[in-house]
């Protein structure tokens, strides 16, 4: 017999517990009807349900708080409305009106690690980190759509400038900080161009150095510049020392030339005088200025010369040498006592 003959009864093997799983099924739906009921019964509970749902939504979509650190872009049929301060505030319900919070106070963060080409064409690895906060909320959401992204390739184009217009010796040496405000600087007018509503905190380099294939080279070329720069020291402290020294000495010559100038001025100015006076007397006598003069002149001469006196009653005079004129007196007159003696008859 099959199966799903009629009359069959419960011998079905597909329909077994069907009937049983169907009361289950309804007890729930009549449960739920009940259940409505209490509201009211039939489409009249549905609807204070759907009434009061949504009166709770609207309730608590009306309102938002923003934080200390944020600013609330509200939006009014997603055009931009007003910003919000810090604190609770109203707000027409969803979707209406939505709030969009930027964290205004955070502080941000790119780094980038790049190689760039100096003035002097020289190549340096730069680590770079550049800190930032969203100071606009309204522009840092809608003037870029990217604004974080923007920033980095921003950062990256400022420190190349920079770089590009320094030397190496200028990168590596004390200017580095100058470099830095520079480079943030470059930045912030460029992301004022863009309207971001960024505003850069900071900007820092690391590990300036140059890549690691020319690094010996380079230590060579410092250790040259440290042996320049300790030359240059060494001849700045000579230099030092001598310098006074050799002013003081040309101001000493100086002095003394001045003061030869005005001896000799005050002699030639006293000669002119005395010559002067001299013409005078020699009109008024002529042959007794004359005879003066020739005086003064002998007595200037026979002053610092030997002198022989051969009196009337002298004898003969032996011409002796010139250095013999300057013996002792004793040995001269013995000289001339054995002279005398040769010459006597």
């Amino acid at each position: 017999m099959a199966w799903n003959e009629p009359g069959n009864g419960q011998r079905d093997p597909w329909n077994k517990n069907r009937q049983g799983a169907r009361p289950g099924l309804d007890d729930t739906l009549k449960k739920l009807r009940a259940h409505l009921g209490r509201f009211g019964g039939g489409p009249g509970g549905i609807l204070t349900i759907v009434v009061a749902l949504l009166l709770a939504w609207l309730l608590l979509s009306s309102y938002t708080i923003i934080g200390a650190n944020q600013a609330g872009v509200v939006l009014r049929f997603g055009q931009y409305s007003r910003i919000l301060a810090p604190g609770f505030h109203f707000k027409l319900p969803q979707p209406l009106e939505s709030v969009r919070k930027v964290e205004t106070t955070r502080v941000r963060s790119v780094s980038d690690s790049v190689r760039m080409l100096t003035s002097d064409e020289n190549i340096i690895a730069i680590d770079f980190t550049v800190q930032y906060q969203a100071a606009d909320a309204r522009k840092y959401l809608y003037s870029l759509s990217d604004a974080d992204g923007t920033l980095g390739a921003a950062a990256e184009a400022a420190v190349r400038s920079v770089i590009g217009h320094s030397t190496m010796d200028q990168i590596l040496s004390g200017e580095g900080t100058t470099l830095v405000a520079q480079a943030r600087q470059v930045l912030q007018q460029t992301l004022d161009g863009y309207d971001s509503g960024l505003m850069v905190t900071e900007v820092s380099f690391q590990n300036v150095a140059p890549p690691a294939e020319v690094k010996d080279a380079f230590d060579d070329v410092n250790k040259a510049r440290e042996d320049k720069q300790s030359t240059e020291n060494s001849a700045q402290a000579y230099a030092n020392k001598v310098v006074p020294i050799a002013r003081g000495e040309a101001a000493r010559i100086a002095q003394e030339a001045e003061g030869y100038k005005a001896e000799r001025i005050a002699r030639a100015q006293g000669d002119t005088e005395r010559f002067n006076l001299l013409l005078k007397e020699y009109k008024a006598a002529p042959e007794v200025t004359r005879r003066r003069l020739w005086l003064e002149t002998m007595e200037q001469v026979l002053a610092n010369n030997p002198k022989v006196i051969d009196g009337s009653g002298g004898r003969n005079i032996i011409n002796l040498p010139a250095a013999r004129t300057d013996l002792a007196p004793a040995a001269a007159a013995a000289t001339d006592d054995a002279a005398g003696k040769e010459g006597t008859p």
